[in-house]
């Protein structure tokens, strides 16, 4: 807040702010601009257009009704453009007008030759022609000769022979390709369904009798030795010692262990893991 003052009773004089002038480039602004990634989509241009900056108009033009389509109506036909009469073709000139214009179109282009000797027309008036020309040929008597000496005729058959045909009673090539092909298929499905049951297949295999009775015996030859050096420990009935005490339940263990595998393989109809 201004504190009062006498000097502030006159107004300062405003101060006026020259605008200065207003700067104009020397690029034109209607040309593209240099390096510029605005494209239309789906162009085939690349990434960046006017690289050196020498284009004065745009790389990809402007299309203006490429998103929306045109205004609503604009599609709709002119009433006043329609096909006039004989716009695509002509009429066919009457023969008056044809003698009138072009003559030359009446004219032949080739002409007959003539059915008199030498040709060109009707024969001379100073030429004579060959006359009393008589013959002593009965042409009666000679047809009905012709007719009563004539063969018969024989009636073409035209049908076509099938049995006559070269590769008649053979197979056609094209079987075999097809043949071919369908065993081809069937050795790929078979092959398909193999590969299917080894991957299906089970792991489970029964197992031999004589390797489940050489299985028995080396079971009951250990139990014999287990037993064996069991046995020869019995005597001791005072455990004073871990050694004792350990050996004593490791051969109670391995017994143990070795009756419930006897048990088990001494049935029938086991069946051994393939993994295991």
């Amino acid at each position: 807040m201004m504190q009062e003052s006498i000097y502030n009773m006159i107004p300062p004089k405003p101060v006026v702010v020259v605008k200065p002038p207003m700067t104009k480039s020397k690029i034109p602004g209607n040309i593209p601009p240099t390096a510029s990634t605005f494209h239309q989509p789906g162009t085939s241009h690349p990434v960046l257009s006017n690289m050196s900056g020498d284009a004065t108009m745009k790389s990809v033009q402007d299309r203006t009704h490429a998103a929306l389509g045109k205004p609503i109506g604009s599609y709709a036909n002119d009433a006043t453009k329609f096909m006039k009469k004989f716009a695509k073709s002509s009429s066919v000139p009457s023969l008056r007008e044809v003698k009138m214009t072009s003559p030359d179109q009446l004219k032949p282009t080739h002409l007959k030759e003539s059915r008199f000797l030498g040709g060109g027309g009707p024969p001379k008036r100073h030429e004579i022609p060959v006359m009393n020309l008589v013959t002593s040929k009965n042409f009666i008597t000679a047809n009905a000769v012709e007719v009563i000496l004539a063969q018969p005729k024989k009636n073409q058959d035209n049908t076509k022979d099938y049995l006559k045909k070269e590769d008649f009673g053979r197979v056609p090539k094209y079987l075999h390709h097809v043949k071919k092909d369908m065993q081809n298929e069937m050795d790929y499905i078979q092959q398909l369904q193999d590969q299917h049951r080894a991957d299906n297949a089970s792991p489970m295999q029964p197992m031999d009798d004589e390797e489940r009775m050489m299985l028995l015996d080396g079971l009951k030859s250990k139990w014999e030795a287990v037993n064996t050096a069991y046995q020869g420990e019995t005597h001791i009935m005072i455990m004073d010692t871990k050694g004792k005490k350990y050996r004593k339940e490791k051969h109670e263990a391995e017994m143990a262990q070795i009756e419930k595998d006897i048990e088990k393989l001494s049935k029938k109809n086991i069946h051994v893991h393939l993994a295991s």
